[in-house]
């Protein structure tokens, strides 16, 4: 990605969070702008949501139980809520 302007601002870092940067930059014979630029740039290129994947949840059913059909919710209802009082 290439950023084509620039705007200063001020924000507010703890500071040994700015401390292990500045050595980071110092380490890495850069800035300290360049430090926070890339690992802001990082963490927001990371920080895309992957694509949903719905797990496969089938079971080795054998459909509806005899005397049931299929879609008859009433019938469906009664019998998981049997013996439970509802």
């Amino acid at each position: 990605m290439i950023w084509l302007s620039h705007m200063k601002t001020t924000i507010d870092i703890a500071d040994r969070l700015l401390r292990d940067a500045k050595r980071e930059a110092a380490q890495r014979g850069t800035t300290l702008k360049e430090v926070v630029e890339t690992a802001l740039r990082n963490h927001l290129e990371g920080a895309k949501p992957a694509a949903f994947t719905l797990r496969d949840g089938s079971v080795d059913g054998r459909g509806v139980q005899p005397g049931v059909e299929e879609g008859d919710w009433e019938a469906i209802r009664a019998l998981v809520y049997e013996g439970h009082g509802a």
